[in-house]
Parts: C-alpha cells; structure tokens; sequence
C-alpha cells in the first residue's frame, strides 16, 4: 500500500511524495495520521536553522500528530487496530548521564521523530511503541495533535511551580501562550496578563480570562506595577524575540520567575543586566521538550478542561504543506493544522 507524505529534502525545499507503507516491527505501531500541528520547531528546520535537533534530510517533518492505530507489531499487547492515539516524538537513548540520572529530555543523544526520522506530515507513520499514548475517549483529531505541545507546556508550568493565589505575566500569545494562559489558571493563578501586539489573540487571550495588554500602546511592566506595584510572581515568555524576553525580566517581582520558554533564533542574545538578576535575586529558567508529560496531556485533552478549538486558526491540506509554513507567523495564524 502508498500513502503520501510531505518529504523535506533541504532549505526550503519539500515535495509530495508517494511512499510505500512498511510493516510494524516487533515492538513498532503504524498509524493513520489524521492530523499534524505546525510548530516553530518546523519552521526553523525548513528555513535551515536547528530547532529541538538538526534535522537528518530526506525526512517528514511534523512531530504534534494524532491518528488511529493500524497495525501493531507481535511484541505490542496494549494497542489494537483503531485506537485513537498521539505520539511523543522525542526519543532518548537511555544509556547516557542525562537519561541515567532522569533527564531524558536533556539525552546527550536525542533523536525525535519529525526531526531525524519519519513523522506526521504524510497519512501513514511508523513510531516505536514506546512513544505511543491512546485516548480513552473520542476527542478532535485537532485537538488530539495538540497533545504534544501541551505536554510541552505542561513541563514548562511545572519548572515555574506556581503557587496557589499567585500572578503570572505571559508574554506572546500564539497557541502557545493560550494554552500557557489557561495552564496558569488550572496550576492556581488569581491573575494572569497577556501580552501580544495582535488584537486577536489579546482577544483570546481575554476571553480565556487573562488582562489584555497591547503593548504597541503600553509597555507590560507599566500596566502590571500600576495594579501590583512589586511586579508578578512569575512571567512566562513566549514570542521568541529578546525584547519580548526583556519585558518579562522587567515584569517580575523581586524574587521572581522568569521562564523563558519559546524557540528563539540560534544566535540570539538578551542584554539583562547580571546586577539586576542577582540583586532582585531572580529565577531564570528555560524548558526543553516534555519529559513525562505526553500522558497527563493526553488526559487534559480528553478532559476538556483546556480549550483548544478558538486556538486552531486554519486546517489545511498536505499538498498545501508550504502555505502552512508561509501562513505560521502571520498576524492571523494562530494554530496551523495539516488534516490529513
């Protein structure tokens, strides 16, 4: 049997492919792809930077998918033809001192599907089992997809360890700052401000129950001190620009978290004055991939309790692969879904 799949082939240069579909091995999982996430990690490989990894060419792209299950290797008993599953694409090689010591995401040796090997941009994908998680309820194959970046912010909202009561500042308010809004709120936040120069996600992010800040108006850290004079407890920086990041230093209080924990360009670089870091005695953190957290997304999803439709802006075709990739970014592009 074919099936296609976008291949990525070098910068900027990805084709539709007709491929042939591979028998499971003892311990691998086949499965349908219905729907694929754009995710900046994409981008920054399609453009030729690095994203999680560099990626390994000829390749299909695409690591936020979900699907049904196929076909199921003799060694697999938990999985059966049909179920509805999504994946986590990183995979460790568990021998070296990161994953012997329990941080698997820092694997000196991290390899990710949609990266170094095959993923979700095509209709069939081939994972280990390992990597697969069921739903054990009908969800959106959209919002299913959408497990693996919320895993990622799940790991990301457990370094900043909000307390209860607390006030959060988020910075950049693409699906990754939404969802970043809500996670703040579940984890306990009284307050939570939302910064973003586009009016549809300020929008959104209102909605979610955030403060809306423009700040092509006014600058965050003017209009938080105006409510709360010391500044949030925690701000979490999701635009991937040194002057998004640098709001979210001057939006803490003494004492407070910074997470930085959006993709920037390989070269960037933040001028924050090291004086400042020690004398306000702050907490900077950065957060990488999703370690252990792919089944508490799963679960999130299947609950409800984060809402993820109004953050899917436009579903769009494989053959449309390269619009997908010219529309992330723009001021009307919030989450891209490829339906497959």
């Amino acid at each position: 049997m074919n099936y296609r799949a976008a291949v990525f082939h070098d910068t900027e240069h990805i084709t539709i492919q007709t491929k042939e579909v591979r028998k499971p091995g003892p311990k691998e999982v086949l499965i349908r792809v219905r729907a694929c996430g754009v995710c900046g990690t994409d981008l920054h490989l399609y453009h030729g930077a690095p994203g999680s990894a560099s990626a390994t060419p000829p390749v299909v792209l695409g690591h936020e998918f979900a699907g049904e299950v196929t076909e199921t290797g003799s060694d697999v008993t938990d999985l059966r033809s049909g179920d509805q599953v999504t994946v986590d694409p990183n995979l460790a090689c568990g021998d070296c001192w990161y994953c012997r010591n329990g941080e698997r995401n820092l694997c000196s040796n991290l390899t990710a599907i949609g990266v170094n090997f095959d993923g979700g941009f095509a209709e069939y994908c081939l994972v280990p089992f390992s990597q697969v998680y069921r739903f054990d309820r009908p969800v959106s194959h959209h919002h299913a997809a959408m497990a693996e970046p919320l895993a990622c912010c799940l790991h990301g909202i457990d370094r900043v360890a909000l307390k209860q009561g607390q006030t959060v500042a988020v910075v950049g308010c693409g699906a990754i700052g939404l969802i970043m809004v809500q996670l703040a709120f579940l984890g306990g936040a009284s307050r939570v401000y939302a910064s973003d120069p586009v009016a549809k996600r300020r929008d959104l992010a209102e909605q979610l129950g955030a403060v809306p800040v423009d700040p092509g108006r006014q600058e965050l850290p003017t209009v938080i001190r105006r409510d709360i004079p010391e500044g949030v407890d925690s701000a979490v920086e999701c635009a991937g620009n040194p002057a998004a990041m640098l709001q979210a230093f001057q939006s803490v209080r003494r004492g407070g978290t910074v997470l930085l924990f959006s993709v920037p360009e390989a070269d960037a670089v933040l001028n924050v004055p090291v004086y400042d870091i020690y004398f306000r005695e702050l907490r900077i953190l950065g957060s990488f991939t999703n370690p252990a957290t792919q089944g508490r997304a799963v679960d999130l999803v299947s609950s409800g309790r984060i809402q993820l439709e109004q953050l899917i802006s436009h579903q769009l075709p494989l053959e449309s692969i390269k619009d997908a990739f010219r529309l992330f970014g723009k001021p009307d592009a919030i989450k891209i879904v490829v339906a497959l």
